[in-house]
């Protein structure tokens, strides 16, 4: 097994975003991408010597032969142990959980979340630090520096080990444990939940559909909710996880998991449905006829929490991501805890969580979690629904009425356009940044500008400072538009526009968003042109 030391050049475009860095499959699998940015990730943290590291990821194509040459790399930079999940399979929260639970040097994911898979999809590569939650600023400043600056790296020439075999392997002088990657996770929810009382609800007859949408939630809700909590076979749909997710995408929301919300808008509808993406951290809340937005389901497990054993005691204070709606801003002034707003990225909370300043957080784009990991949560989030449903005993719809009725209703959804031209992507960023100043006092598509600005984050735990987070525009009859250009993508960008009403009149509770929200609609086309910037006429997809 000899060390060698491969020359090579920095490859433009590894600059990693929000959650790591993503590309095109091909892209990572083009020669020295993967490995160059792998030695930088090892640059970026001060090297590996003697440090142990978890690896894993969701399945998706070119997993396996990443996660090769990565123990690769690992093991020729002097790793110590890398612990694995059974043939490099581990949900983006499990990982975290691992990472905390044996109190590693860190971990590497190889997830693209909710992106599509196969040879033409996505593929991605996230370092997460030892507190389990991915990377900040800081660290992964330093990895693209790194990548701007290689002119090597080292990798051991062996065979490929064996992940499909648990148990302690050898790589050179470095350890390899392949673990089940649902056994650690399984038991910390059993810690959080009732799960004597979840129990009880299936065997009651409480019927329940899971779409894990061929990714790695499968095995994990398989073995949670039909193995722990006895609920019928058949409860999780599209559980084996799959290196094309199927052919479909693994994105847990009404366009993408259609087949489920036409379940339950039908006759035979069970009494909840859910369904989880790529790499387990999102999640979607459906309940009979009744679809539940990420930012009201933040709300609701906010303003439900102490039903729940982990959180009985109460909240240290909520936080989530400024394009969330403000729902959970009127649950926290109820509760009287602090409710915190940080710029997009999960790892924005992990401060707030490390410091015991917060203990749920949320994100507009379908994750939830708290303090028990540092990723966001998708099955955690079911769970943590079905907890509430069995003590509450009321439909999901029921639920809901009766939260708009107590705290108010703050109509949200969420529009994207993908793969627009990156430069006139900027360039309609540009212009209504531009404009900012001389919005407010002034009327736009019937609405007055009350204010708009640029979302900037000063961290209260360690001073930190994050701006250009958002550009963001609020009307004097309580709605609120924001756009962002998102991190998520690898094609063109994205541009995202996140449309906000607040209603407390009893008698428009029951509103369609879509059509609650048009004048705030209206009001976004006109203040940004983007129809006549971008040749858009309609979102590719709102949630």
């Amino acid at each position: 097994m000899d060390i060698i030391t491969v020359e090579t050049s920095p490859i433009e475009g590894q600059k990693p975003g929000t959650s790591g860095l993503r590309k095109k499959t091909r892209t990572f699998m083009e020669p020295h991408f993967l490995e160059n940015f792998v030695q930088s990730i090892w640059t970026g943290i001060g090297g590996v010597q003697g440090k142990t590291l978890v690896l894993g990821g969701d399945g998706r194509y070119f997993s396996d032969r990443a996660a090769q040459v990565i123990l690769r790399m690992a093991a020729a930079s002097g790793a110590a142990k890398v612990i694995v999940g059974r043939n490099a399979l581990v949900s983006t929260p499990a990982a975290s959980n691992l990472i905390r639970q044996r109190e590693t040097d860190g971990g590497i994911i190889l997830s693209a979340s909710h992106n599509p898979g196969g040879p033409n999809g996505d593929f991605g590569v996230k370092f997460n630090t030892p507190n389990g939650g991915p990377a900040p600023e800081s660290v992964t400043s330093r990895i693209f520096e790194a990548t701007k600056a290689i002119s090597t790296y080292q990798i051991m020439e062996a065979q490929d080990v064996d992940l499909d075999a648990l148990g302690t392997h050898s790589l050179g002088r470095m350890a390899i444990e392949v673990v089940d990657p649902v056994e650690d996770y399984a038991r910390l929810m059993s810690e959080i939940f009732d799960f004597d009382k979840l129990r009880a609800l299936f065997s009651g007859g409480f019927r329940m559909r899971f779409d894990a949408m061929h990714a790695v939630t499968g095995p994990y809700a398989h073995a949670i909710l039909e193995g722990h909590l006895g609920a019928p076979e058949g409860t999780v749909v599209n559980g084996t996880p799959s290196p094309d997710f199927g052919g479909g995408h693994p994105d847990p929301n009404p366009i993408w998991a259609k087949d489920l919300m036409d379940l339950m808008y039908g006759d035979d509808a069970p009494d909840f449905g859910a369904a989880s993406d790529g790499d387990g951290d999102r999640n979607m809340i459906v309940g009979r006829s009744c679809y539940v937005g990420p930012s009201d389901s933040l709300a609701v497990l906010a303003a439900n929490a102490t039903l729940v054993p982990r959180y009985s005691g109460g909240l240290k204070g909520v936080a989530r991501s400024m394009p969330t709606s403000q729902a959970l801003d009127r649950v926290a002034l109820r509760l009287d805890c602090d409710c915190y707003e940080t710029p997009t990225g999960w790892k924005f909370f992990g401060n707030l969580l490390d410091a015991g300043r917060a203990t749920l957080c949320g994100e507009e784009s379908a994750g939830t979690g708290s303090d028990h990991v540092r990723e966001k949560d998708g099955l955690w989030a079911v769970l943590f629904w079905l907890n509430i449903l069995a003590e509450r005993d009321i439909p999901v719809a029921e639920l809901m009425e009766d939260h708009w009725r107590t705290y108010g209703r703050n109509y949200y959804s969420r529009h994207d356009y993908e793969a627009v031209d990156a430069d006139k992507a900027s360039e309609l960023m540009a212009a209504l940044h531009g404009r900012l100043p001389s919005l407010p006092g002034t009327a736009v598509a019937g609405q007055e500008v009350e204010w708009a600005d640029e979302f900037a984050y000063d961290d209260p735990v360690d001073g930190s400072r994050a701006e250009a987070q958002g550009l963001r525009i609020g009307t004097k009859s309580g709605g609120r538009v924001v756009f962002r250009l998102s991190g998520t993508g690898t094609e063109g960008a994205t541009i995202r526009v996140y449309l906000e009403k607040a209603e407390t009149d009893p008698e428009k509770l029951a509103q369609d968003p879509q059509e609650a929200l048009l004048e705030m609609i209206a009001l976004a086309e006109e203040v940004s042109e983007l129809s006549e910037r971008t040749g858009r006429t309609k979102p590719d997809v709102f949630t």
